[in-house]
């Protein structure tokens, strides 16, 4: 009879022993397995154990003894999610003025948001693309981008950064930022956009280059940067150069990016002057094109000034002499096509064994997605019931609720985005003790199973003050419950999706991951607004430290005017406080997209710690 370390050495057998003995050692197994295996755990283990070797050596081989071990996830569990409770998504007849009011309210903000996406597209302008495309003879951002990711939709991160900022309008922040696929592997990209300001950097600059490369250390995703860049812009040398955020950061992101084997490939398509020559210098491997590409830390004018030498930039450091000379750049391209299939082929070479693709089947919601236009609310005051937003998001309209009759101000369960199992935890009222506990015990409960967390956030404008000592007794518990669930978010070792769908105001909105709880992505609706406090209801507060003021109506109505400027989104994602506004129709297809592109870090190469590439 069979023991536990001969049944256990059975697994240290070489393949080709195991291919011309596993017809007899199979009967043998089955036989004996049972008298030593007591435990139900170890049966299972083995069972598995077995059916992995035996699928490896002899492919042909049927093996009907245990039916379990070869069904895919998907034929284990996707005929049983269809019995998922299916949510009634109809809007009451009492509720159709606030859902027209709704309608009204998004219908406005969607058309700033197209106008403003149009401004964007635009870049510097007419004349700057001219100069660019003409003069210099390069191509546009999004044309580079076309050639180098697959024919599929990307997503783009914050095309609002830049705008109408203190000190002008940065369209896109001047660079864009995404996510898209290169020969079927998800990557995130940076890409100068040189005709808004000749490349020049700004603080927002920096500020969205960090926040991808934050992006792809938290998701572990390749990146590439497409270089054409000015130089920092002089007059704001103090906002982009001293601190520990500012532009020096990023290259400090790509030393630790690199030691974390997280890959980074570098297309030098323009110019490199001054701190953004260490990006190319940097990443693991770089292109550099022919007559447009050049790296210095000083130009021919400086070199001019300084030495009273003429030079030109192609002998400075042109192709030609960086490929040649210095060894700065791995890859040498006679034109910008050429570069961008370099790149291909670079990523062609990074060892990553991803999945075959699959197709997950799924079922679309019940409801239609246009309706999220009437039920995304202009203000707190006009917030339906949660479970009509989420019927129109879920696969199905199915959803599995957790403890629904308790802390019903909050709403939390488990659903399907596109065949993506998610847990959701949704705002349906104020953050009150009973719901911040749940929430608390379901975020446990998601990263104790590996789901991932999706938060639909619009927080109740800031509670008035207590006027009795029950009150206070109330407040100071829910402060209690409240600390709790931040420590749940904070620690939840899932990834996180943030989508604010009405207000993200105060305290409740860090209990509902926002953006200082580090979600691996938060977008808003058009319609959102974010504040410590709403102004609409700004009246009901002391103006502390300053007696004087409080009944000044003139002070009153101008911190009003501001806090309803500085709340909007675009004014929130023009400041890179999020990762870009997304309409409510398209919101169920973008987070089906991040929960992919979250999923490919299980499919990377090993993710020790290790040393970073260096150029020697």
């Amino acid at each position: 009879m069979w023991n536990n370390i001969t049944a256990c050495s059975l697994w240290r057998l070489s393949p080709s022993f195991m291919s011309s003995r596993i017809q007899i050692l199979t009967p043998l197994f089955i036989r004996n397995y049972k008298d030593f295996c007591k435990d139900r755990q170890t049966i299972w283990t083995l069972q598995n154990s077995l059916c992995q070797v035996m699928k490896k050596t002899v492919p042909t081989l049927k093996c009907n003894m245990f039916p379990h071990c070869f069904a895919s996830n998907k034929a284990r569990y996707g005929q049983y999610t269809k019995t998922f409770p299916v949510l009634d998504g109809s809007i009451p007849s009492v509720c159709e003025h606030v859902f027209e009011e709704n309608l009204r309210n998004s219908e406005a903000c969607i058309q700033r948001y197209s106008e403003l996406l149009c401004k964007v597209s635009k870049g510097g302008g007419e004349n700057a693309i001219l100069r660019h495309t003409q003069r210099n003879k390069k191509l546009l951002v999004r044309e580079r981008l076309k050639m180098l990711l697959d024919d599929e939709t990307f997503l783009e991160l914050s095309p609002f950064a830049g705008f109408d900022l203190p000190y002008g309008n940065v369209p896109a922040a001047g660079c864009l930022t995404g996510i898209g696929k290169i020969c079927g592997v998800w990557c995130v990209f940076m890409a100068n956009d040189a005709t808004v300001k000749g490349g020049t950097i700004y603080p927002i600059s920096v500020k969205k280059q960090l926040r991808a490369q934050h992006i792809a250390i938290q998701n572990r995703l390749l990146s590439v940067y497409l270089v054409d860049s000015g130089g920092a812009f002089l007059p704001l040398q103090a906002e982009l150069f001293p601190d520990q955020s500012h532009g020096g950061r990023v290259f400090y992101n790509e030393a630790i990016m690199s030691a974390m084997k997280i890959p980074q490939v570098a297309v030098v398509c323009g110019s490199c002057t001054a701190g953004g020559a260490y990006l190319p210098t940097m990443a693991e491997e770089t292109v550099i094109v022919d007559k447009i590409g050049s790296m210095f830390l000083a130009g021919p004018p400086l070199v001019k000034a300084a030495t009273g030498e003429d030079i030109s930039p192609e002998d400075l450091g042109g192709a030609s002499m960086h490929s040649k000379v210095s060894g700065c750049v791995d890859h040498f391209a006679s034109s910008e096509k050429e570069a961008f299939e370099c790149v291909r082929n670079i990523i062609l070479t990074l060892n990553y064994e991803l999945p075959p693709e699959e197709t997950l089947e799924y079922d679309d919601p019940l409801y239609s997605a246009e309706e999220l236009l009437g039920l995304a609310p202009r203000g707190y005051n006009y917030t339906l019931h949660i479970k009509l937003i989420l019927s129109r998001l879920i696969d199905g309209s199915r959803f599995q609720e957790f403890k629904a009759e308790y802390g019903t101000t909050l709403v939390t369960g488990f659903a399907h985005m596109e065949g993506h199992l998610v847990g959701i935890v949704a705002n349906n009222g104020e953050l009150t003790h009973d719901a911040s506990l749940k929430g608390s015990h379901f975020v446990q409960l998601c990263s104790q199973r590996s789901i991932p967390l999706l938060f639909l956030q619009n927080t109740a404008p800031h509670a008035s003050e207590p006027t009795s000592l029950s009150q206070a007794e109330d407040h100071t518990n829910r402060l209690k419950a409240q600390a709790s669930m931040m420590a749940a978010v904070a620690c939840a070792a899932v990834p996180k999706i943030t989508l604010v769908i009405g207000g993200c105001y105060g305290n409740e909105s860090y209990a509902m991951c926002g953006r200082s709880f580090d979600p691996n992505f938060l977008f808003l609706w058009p319609n959102a607004r974010v504040a410590l406090v709403d102004s609409r209801h700004i009246s009901t507060f002391p103006q502390a430290g300053d007696d004087d003021c409080t009944g000044d109506d003139s002070g009153l109505k101008y911190l009003k005017e501001k806090l309803d400027e500085e709340s909007s989104a675009f004014h929130s994602s023009a400041r890179l406080w999020d990762d870009g506004i997304i309409l409510p129709q398209n919101s169920r297809k973008v987070i089906a997209q991040c929960l992919t592109i979250m999923k490919q870090q299980k499919y990377q190469i090993a993710s020790r710690q290790q040393y970073p590439v260096i150029r020697m």
